[in-house]
Parts: structure tokens; sequence; C-alpha cells
């Protein structure tokens, strides 16, 4: 019990002060959004009216008072779930376009990193027990070939062939403009024609890294005393190798999969830029162009709050995976 108990204090620790640290980072850049939101509409030649900043800063809501008096402010509203309005998408609240941005990035990022979990470990566990041999081999190698090729090229390839060339799947968006988001049979069927290039993406470099950090991992695992006792006493190899190998090694995949996980809430800012899909990471991107505060604020803070109840939950999979872990806490 001390065990989950100090965890769940950690984590209550590390969120207040990523949310500090989230409403600080913004307030120490250089730059006034409403300073370039004028200068933009009035063009660069033009000089700075102060009366039209002041106009905008007050039409946008932005905070005002002294520091101590904005924090307060900030953790009110944050316990609210009120981020303020969006500089980029105005009047729009943030709210309103996170929600409008997550769906897409829980569908394509969330079920390509499950994926990429799933079939990365699974491999490296297979070239693990088959070690030293072809399949061994052919994964180790295959992986660490694709492994160097450059994302964005990936994806440039997928676009020229699949879209350009043969025209069998969208080049970009999420939806196709004949259809209206909905619940309907049209819309989803149109929403995955437009997924699948992004997905197969992600899903080419996604398993790289399980595959390599399994692999390893079980092999070290697997030469271990306990495994050589295993082994003495007659055990299958196959039982060894769940029981003694996969078990322990998958461990440390388990703290990279948590994190990944909770990144999701971040997208994956180069595929949705590259594709042009309306989700959280391509929205991100246009708010730092924009100087957009309270949109960054709020996607920091989610992909923030993300990682650490994944990591939060990732340690108590630990406490309960491998005893180990609780004991050494309690002494």
């Amino acid at each position: 019990m001390r065990y989950f108990l100090r965890r769940a204090g950690f984590f209550l620790a590390t969120l207040w002060a990523a949310i500090t640290l989230n409403f600080l980072i913004p307030r120490l850049q250089p730059g006034d959004p409403a300073e370039a939101i004028v200068s933009r509409l009035g063009g660069q030649s033009q000089a700075i009216d102060p009366a039209q900043v002041e106009a905008v800063r007050k039409m946008l809501g932005a905070p005002d008072g002294n520091l101590l008096t904005q924090y307060g402010d900030y953790l009110a509203a944050v316990l609210q779930g009120d981020f303020g309005i969006s500089y980029t998408y105005f009047p729009y609240t943030v709210t309103h376009m996170i929600g409008q941005g997550l769906p897409w990035t829980l569908v394509l990022v969330g079920v390509t990193q499950i994926v990429s979990f799933i079939v990365g470990t699974l491999l490296g566990a297979w070239a693990a027990y088959r070690r030293n041999s072809r399949v061994d081999s052919v994964i180790t190698l295959g992986s660490t070939f694709v492994g160097t090729l450059p994302f964005f090229w990936l994806a440039l390839v997928l676009i020229y062939v699949f879209a350009i060339t043969l025209n069998w799947f969208p080049s970009g968006g999420g939806y196709g403009g004949g259809s209206n988001p909905g619940w309907t049979w049209l819309f989803f069927s149109d929403a995955f024609q437009h997924s699948v290039l992004p997905a197969v993406s992600l899903l080419i470099v996604g398993p790289i890294g399980w595959i390599i950090g399994m692999r390893n991992n079980m092999v070290q695992t697997l030469g271990e005393d306990y495994a050589r006792l295993a082994r003495a006493k007659g055990l299958s190899r196959r039982r060894i190798a769940l029981t003694y190998g996969a078990r322990i090694a998958v461990l440390p995949n388990v703290t990279g999969f948590a994190i990944a996980l909770g990144g999701i809430l971040g997208g994956t800012v180069l595929v949705e830029a590259i594709f042009n899909y309306p989700g959280l990471g391509r929205m991100m991107l246009e708010a730092v162009s924009n100087r957009d505060y309270p949109l960054m604020q709020a996607l920091f803070l989610f992909i923030t709050v993300g990682v650490l109840i994944a990591n939060f939950l990732a340690d108590l999979l630990y406490g309960v995976l491998d005893p180990r872990v609780r004991r050494e806490e309690a002494v």
C-alpha cells in the first residue's frame, strides 16, 4: 500500500509543477500576440497603433494584472476547464477547438500506437526466442534498415505512389468536401479512406523501437541465472521464454508504451502537417505559428497530463507485474 500511496503523491506533486510551468513558460516568451495580429492585419509597413493592440487584447480576453493574480485566475480556470478563446480560431473557445481535433488524433494515433506496440513486442519476442536464426536476422536487420529511413520521405512516397500515381487514396485531409461530419456510413467510409495513408506511414516506423527493445531485453533476460536454473530443472524452452523471458523483458516496454500513449493527446505534428490531417498535432503547429498562447497552453497541458497519467498507471502496473518493486519500496 505504501508503494501506491507514494506513487500517487509523486503524481500530484508533478502535476502541480507541470501546471505551474505551463503557466509560466508562455508568459516568459517574447512577443505579444495582440501586436502580431494587428501587424498582420495592417501590414508590416504600417506603424502599430497601441489603441488597436489594446482593443484586440480585450477582444481576445488577454489576461491582465500582476503575475500572481494571473496565476490564481489560471488555476481557477483550469479547474473549471476554461482555457479562454483561441487567437487562431476566434471566436471559438480553446475547449471547443480541442474537442474538434481530439477524436481525429485519438483514432489515428491511438490505434496506430497500440497496433505498433503489439506487433513490435511480438516480433521482438519472436526474434529473441529464435535468436541467431534466419528469422532473427530478418526481423532485426529489416527493422534496423526501415528505422534509418526518414519518416517524412516515407510519407511523401506513399502520397506519390498511392494518392497521385494510383489514385487509390486521398492525398490529405480528414474527409472530403462531399461528406459532412456525422454518424453516417458515408462519413465514416470517407474518413477511413483519408486516414489510411497517415496510418500506414505511422505503422511502418512505429514498431521499430518496440522490436529492438523487446528483442534485446528478452535476450538479456534469458541469460540470467534464474533462466539457466529453469533450463537445468528441465522446463521447456517455450515456457522459459514466456514465463521467465517475455514477462520480465516487457516491463521496460510498458513504460515506453505508457509515455507513447500519453503523447497521443499531442498528436503527431509531422504526419498531420504532411497529410493536412485535422488533429491536435496540426492544431499545435498552427498555434505556435500564430502565437496562440491559450491554445498552446491547453495543448501542452493536455500532453503533460496525459503522459503523467500514463506513467502513473504504468507504475501501478509495475507493482502488479513485478512484486520486487513493492518489496524494494517497503524497505
